[in-house]
């Protein structure tokens, strides 16, 4: 679904939608390890939406540090178009 938002910018708005794990007693106790009293989050859900995200953050820049080596490589090889 796409909306504009309040200053006319125009932003893809997903509902959210839930998904079912089976995990390994090692990552339940790992999760439960991380959220909860005396955490960051107050629950799982909270804390695995943040693992997820920040994984995505790395997977995009090492992406665009990739794009730039590719770019620099073209620049030292000569294959440039000068404007």
């Amino acid at each position: 679904m796409v909306k504009t938002d309040l200053i006319g910018i125009t932003r893809s708005w997903f509902m959210s939608s839930s998904i079912n794990l089976s995990l390994t007693d090692e990552l339940r106790a790992f999760i439960d390890l991380n959220c909860g009293e005396c955490t960051l989050f107050s629950t799982p859900s909270e804390f695995l939406r943040h693992v997820l995200r920040e994984k995505k953050e790395r997977l995009e820049a090492a992406a665009m540090r990739d794009s730039i080596l590719e770019g620099y490589q073209d620049m030292i090889g000569g294959r440039v178009v000068e404007f």
